[in-house]
């Protein structure tokens, strides 16, 4: 009778566990309505996250020169780094093929995306200290310039929340917007609140930045003088160049620099305690 009594017990306990852990979700969520607009992001939660537990979160925005592109993107990226215990979030957010926006749009709607993280940070879990901005290409300036720069906020938004994030994780970003850089063409002279570059000041968060070095739209020279201005803030930039490699170099289809760029990735998430080492 004793050990059917504890069996009991045991299976209870058991049943407990479970059901206080939230297992892993994927879930769509509209994120912000604009003119005949809805965008939403993927957010994927990781495995045992207990009711209550808080994890950090990466909100990835994908490339295509704020032309085009979509979420699957980055999906890799999030199915891996979610079995991490990191809750991944993919955005979607306003193109020019698509709904015919311009650049400035673009930065409006991943700013709203944050923000929307944030504000809705209990229900989804999510740790609001320890939120990464990533992104490629074009994403990868959005996740820069959300974090950067003071301009380019949506009306609807709640101000009082701040788009910047904790960390960054860019793939070979279009952060110089100005003269000779990426976009200028499209943004003119408002690069100088549109542009990572030119936005960078105390208190830009820690960023880790991963370039080929045969990038046709990313000179070398550019991330190399963003470390720079970085680190003359008293901020750190950690910096990874790709012999021979270019643009776009580090996608899912392209081994082995997709798992060598993960692999960086974990390494900088880890050194900043957003993860732990296996």
């Amino acid at each position: 009778m004793l050990a059917i009594k504890r069996l009991l017990f045991q299976v209870m306990t058991i049943g407990c566990l479970i059901s206080s852990a939230i297992g892993q979700q994927i879930q769509s969520r509209i994120y912000k309505s604009i003119d005949t607009t809805q965008l939403s992001m993927m957010i994927y939660t990781p495995e045992n996250l207990n009711e209550g537990q808080t994890a950090p979160a990466m909100i990835f925005f994908f490339g295509g020169g704020w032309n085009g592109g979509n979420i699957n993107q980055f999906r890799p990226h999030a199915q891996h780094f979610s079995s991490k215990g990191i809750i991944c979030i993919l955005a979607d957010y306003r193109v020019k093929s698509r709904q015919g926006t311009s650049p400035f749009e673009a930065l409006k709607d991943a700013k709203s995306a944050i923000r929307f993280i944030k504000e809705n940070a209990t229900q989804l879990h999510i740790d609001t200290l320890k939120i990464i901005g990533s992104g490629g290409s074009a994403g990868g300036h959005l996740a820069a310039a959300a974090a950067l720069c003071d301009s380019f906020n949506e009306t609807i938004d709640d101000l009082r929340i701040s788009s910047k994030t904790a960390a960054l994780v860019l793939f070979n970003p279009v952060i110089d917007n100005g003269p000779g850089g990426y976009g200028y063409d499209r943004v003119g002279p408002a690069y100088k609140d549109f542009s990572p570059l030119h936005n960078i000041s105390a208190g830009a968060p820690p960023t880790l930045l991963l370039l080929g070095s045969e990038d046709r739209l990313v000179p070398v020279e550019t991330v190399k003088y963003y470390k720079k201005v970085m680190e003359k803030v008293g901020s750190r930039c950690d910096l990874f160049i790709y012999q021979n490699q270019q643009h776009g170099f580090f996608n899912a289809d392209k081994e082995p620099y997709y798992s060598l760029t993960i692999a960086a990735t974990e390494d900088f998430l880890i050194s900043l305690g957003f993860i732990s080492k296996d």
